[in-house]
Order: structure tokens, then C-alpha cells, then sequence
């Protein structure tokens, strides 16, 4: 269950305490992750969460999903925070205390033992996300060669997650009418987390590189295609497959790394490196929320990362 992808019912597999329960039971418990749950990425980490757990009750003589009680939730949630982060800890307990609400409202079982039982404590004010500065990012892009439609693919992804603040998976998602012109400019539509669509103006170096791209690929006549692809093997040339959230990881990695940039950056950075930019170059953190489409500010806030060179030149004070 733990190594399961869980994208369709028929590839869920039904732990042992759970088929223990009974046919309802394991209907049940596949109801869960196939209509609970929409995101993919929430999907596999809570069967992730499900399956550890799931499989350390029955190492720990656990004979069914209905004898499992608050002590044994408690007891593994304990174990967790060992080896694992509060965040990580506190994501693996709200699927437990998802899964037993779906299956209580399920009536099978009477009550969610992962309910009373209390996560590790964790707050944060900054984010942990590497985040270049503004010369790193500009070194990134002009590194990379644009004579190839790999080249034009991947400045063109990098420069969207800067210049627009979209997360890789609204990006990965988009199709080529997503770029479109409106009021003499060019435009982007994103569809963000939560079913949220978001649409904003493209700043002129995003568009530059946009044009480049669907201008040389022709993509342009192609809609209803997605915008970013992988490469068909051997010919060098953009396939009709969407790029894959990994692959474009280790994209912007390799890329890094022939640019000579030190930092461990993923798709993620270039968000953050995006909107802490704005805001050291006079942006308010009202508007960097609504071009980030956050719902709050705060949220804005753990992508700001100027404070980052204060405290260094703060800590250069120390001389012996």
C-alpha cells in the first residue's frame, strides 16, 4: 500500500486490517482515496501515511482497522517524530484523521481514534525553500542555449515560475491557448491549487521568451496541446506528452548546475526567488499575495526572503 500509486480505484490495494473489516470496510477505505481526494500529490502522501501506519498496527498485533485506538495512533505518531519533521508528522496525522472521519461517517467504525490525539508543535514565519538572488536567476537564464526547442522549452518554464509567481504544477498544467493576448499584451492563465484559475499580464521579458518559444516550435497552432513537453526520443523535438512535474525538477537541477549556481534549488525556488524580487524592488506585499494568488498575506510573507541578506550582513559584524 505504501509504494501504491493511487490514481485509479483499480490500482489501490486494500491492507490487511482493513479487508479484515469486512467487503464495506474496503470499499470504503478505496472510496477514500479515489473520491476524497482529488490532488494527486495529496493522494500518494497520504497512502503513504495510511500504509506505515496501517502496517506498523498489525507489526504491533493490531487485528483489524476497527480495533485501532487513540494509544495506537499516539504510540506511532511518537515514533514518527524521531525521524521525521513536525510538518511531515502533522501531514501524516491529518490523513489518519481524514481517512477514520470517511470511514466513521462510513459507519465502519464508530469512532476516529486519531482524533484526540495531538501533533507535534510547529510555526514558522520563513519559508525553507532556496531562493536565488536576482543575479543568480538572471545567470540561470542567460546560460542557457536557446538555438535547441529543449533550450526554448526551458528558459521559457523557468522565466514563467519567476516572472508570474505559478507554481510548477499550475505551469505543467497549462495548454498553449493559456497564452493569449488581451489588451495588447500577452497573457497567462493558470490553474493553481484547489481548482483556482488565475490569469495575470506577462512582464516583457516572460513575453519575449514566450514568443520565442511558441514562435519557433511551432506550437502556436496546436491549442488545445499542452505548453511544456518532454523531448521524443532521438529527434530532439517536442513530443505531444506533457512535461512530467519530475523531469521538469531535473531540469532546472542540471541547469543549475552548468550555470555554476551552488544552490540546491527545485522547481519551488523560482516562486519564491520571483516574489521576494518584487518586493526588494519597491512591491507591496498586498499585491505579491493577488499576483501569487494566496488567499493571505501571510502565506506571501514565508516567500520573502530579503531578511536573508540582512542577517548576513548583520553577522559580518562579528570580527576576532
Amino acid at each position: 500500500m505504501a509504494n501504491t500509486a493511487l490514481v485509479l480505484p483499480a490500482g489501490v490495494t486494500v491492507p490487511a486490517l482493513v479487508a479484515s473489516a469486512g467487503e464495506r470496510a474496503g470499499i470504503r477505505f478505496l472510496e477514500f482515496f479515489a473520491s476524497a481526494i482529488r490532488n494527486p500529490h495529496t493522494r500518494r502522501a497520504y497512502a503513504r501515511a495510511v500504509g506505515d501506519f496501517l502496517g506498523w498496527c498489525a507489526g504491533a498485533g493490531v487485528s483489524s482497522i476497527t480495533a485501532v485506538q487513540p494509544l495506537h495512533v499516539a504510540a506511532w505518531v511518537e515514533l514518527q517524530t524521531q525521524t521525521s519533521s513536525a510538518p511531515t508528522v502533522k501531514q501524516q496525522l491529518a490523513a489518519l484523521r481524514h481517512l477514520f472521519d470517511w470511514l466513521v461517517t462510513g459507519q465502519v467504525v464508530p469512532v476516529n481514534p486519531a482524533a484526540s490525539v495531538r501533533g507535534p508543535s510547529h510555526t514558522t514565519k520563513q519559508g525553507k525553500t532556496p531562493v536565488l538572488d536576482a543575479t543568480e536567476a538572471r545567470q540561470l537564464l542567460d546560460g542557457i542555449d536557446v538555438t535547441t526547442p529543449v533550450g526554448l522549452r526551458d528558459r521559457a518554464l523557468i522565466a514563467l515560475m519567476v516572472f508570474s509567481f505559478a507554481r510548477v504544477g499550475a505551469a505543467l498544467a497549462m495548454r498553449v491557448e493559456d497564452v493569449y493576448v488581451q489588451q495588447r499584451r500577452l497573457w497567462v492563465r493558470l490553474r493553481e491549487k484547489g481548482g483556482k484559475a488565475h490569469a495575470m499580464p506577462c512582464h516583457h521579458t516572460l513575453e519575449a521568451y514566450l514568443h520565442a518559444y511558441l514562435d519557433s516550435t511551432g506550437l502556436a497552432a496546436e491549442p488545445k496541446g499542452p505548453l511544456f513537453r518532454t523531448i521524443a526520443r532521438g529527434t530532439g523535438q517536442l513530443s505531444a506528452r506533457p512535461l512530467p512535474q519530475q523531469d521538469a525538477h531535473a531540469m532546472v537541477r542540471r541547469r543549475a548546475l552548468a550555470a555554476g549556481i551552488g544552490t540546491a534549488i527545485g522547481n519551488h525556488t523560482f516562486r519564491a526567488t520571483g516574489i521576494t524580487a518584487y518586493l526588494k524592488n519597491g512591491g507591496t506585499l498586498e499585491n505579491a499575495a493577488a499576483m501569487a494568488n494566496h488567499a493571505s498575506t501571510r502565506t506571501t510573507q514565508l516567500y520573502d526572503r530579503r531578511c536573508d541578506e540582512i542577517s548576513q550582513d548583520e553577522i559580518e559584524r562579528i570580527r576576532v
